[in-house]
């Protein structure tokens, strides 16, 4: 693998797997982090299958209206955490072709404001785990003959979870935002392209943009753009390469629609900067691990003008994330 080919992998990695993840919210646009779904899919060799698991890990526990912290009293749900286990494969059809696919599964514990038999209000916490959307992607890297810049087309399929479970007093907590389902078809455009530096320091950029065309149960999720810029440096370690990266990553989601949306607490901008270390043990064998942390965060939110029952977005201070990749 050369270097170019290393960072890009790395790279583009990076840039995609971030923004999707730290995603907050109720509607956290967690089905793209979440999965952690890049233009370029890692793998660690150039050619045939490469497959992956990923773990990736967040706690939405901080209520947020506009530009700032709000109190916890003003929203109805209290803490989303939330444990993704995510499988994937990659296939490289040529030099240029990439054909890649996902399936994550969630495992969350979803604390709420709900009502007892007697109709009082009390908060309970309610896990599910369950399948999230799959996505299937083929990207093209044939724009340059190095491959340092490529355009992806993806479809994220409709196959999470939507129906809620029940809580001890036979209420369904869940609401569709917060389902590991959005239960709709998806299409997904994106693009790169990998630039040099000085040595072995290489710069990248990264865009991707969503949108549902097919929508069921009274529910659209809000068109989703990412994009993403950053650094890093391969440095040989033995037979190993450690590169360190760093990316900044700009999001933007528009509000929910639908009679079962939120749609006004839902859709957000947000501006995260995201340390990362790729290691390639070998040619075949590859492991990444970052940690995502918020710059600058607005979310939508019911003003008192609206007389809503909740107000804000429950945001997550941190995301982490460790993939395992192996190259048949």
């Amino acid at each position: 693998m050369t270097r170019l080919t290393h960072f890009l992998l790395a790279g583009a990695t990076l840039c995609a797997t971030l923004a999707p993840a730290i995603a907050s919210a109720c509607a956290c646009g967690c089905g793209i982090f979440d999965t952690g779904v890049a233009s370029v899919q890692p793998q660690a060799s150039d050619s045939g299958l490469s497959v992956f698991a990923r773990f990736s890990t967040m706690n939405q526990r901080e209520n947020r209206e506009q530009g700032h912290a709000a109190s916890a009293d003003d929203n109805a749900d209290k803490r989303i955490r939330t444990d993704f286990y995510t499988l994937g494969a990659t296939y490289a059809v040529s030099r240029t072709w990439l054909v890649m696919a996902e399936l994550p599964i969630y495992h969350r514990r979803f604390t709420t404001t709900g009502s007892d038999l007697a109709g009082r209000d009390v908060i309970e916490t309610v896990p599910l785990t369950a399948a999230g959307d799959a996505l299937v992607r083929v990207t093209y890297t044939g724009l340059a003959q190095d491959r340092s810049s490529g355009l992806g087309l993806g479809v994220k399929l409709p196959t999470g979870r939507i129906d809620s479970p029940f809580d001890s007093y036979g209420g369904q907590p869940y609401d569709r935002d917060t389902m590991p389902g959005t239960g709709s078809t998806d299409l997904e455009l994106s693009g790169y392209h990998v630039g040099h530096l000085a040595g072995a320091a290489r710069w990248f950029v990264q865009a991707q943009y969503r949108f549902a065309v097919a929508t069921r149960g009274a529910y659209r999720p809000g068109n989703e753009f990412n994009g993403a810029a950053g650094v890093t440096y391969d440095l040989p370690v033995g037979r190993a390469t450690l590169a360190p990266t760093l990316a900044l990553i700009a999001s933007t989601r528009a509000r929910d629609s639908g009679d079962h949306a939120d749609p006004l607490n839902s859709g957000y901008q947000r501006l995260l900067i995201a340390p990362g270390l790729h290691v390639q043990l070998s040619r075949k064998v590859a492991i990444y691990g970052e940690f995502a942390l918020p710059v600058a965060d607005y979310v939508n939110a019911a003003k008192p003008s609206d007389n809503a029952d909740s107000a804000g977005q429950l945001v997550s201070p941190a995301l982490f994330k460790l993939q395992v990749t192996v190259g048949f």
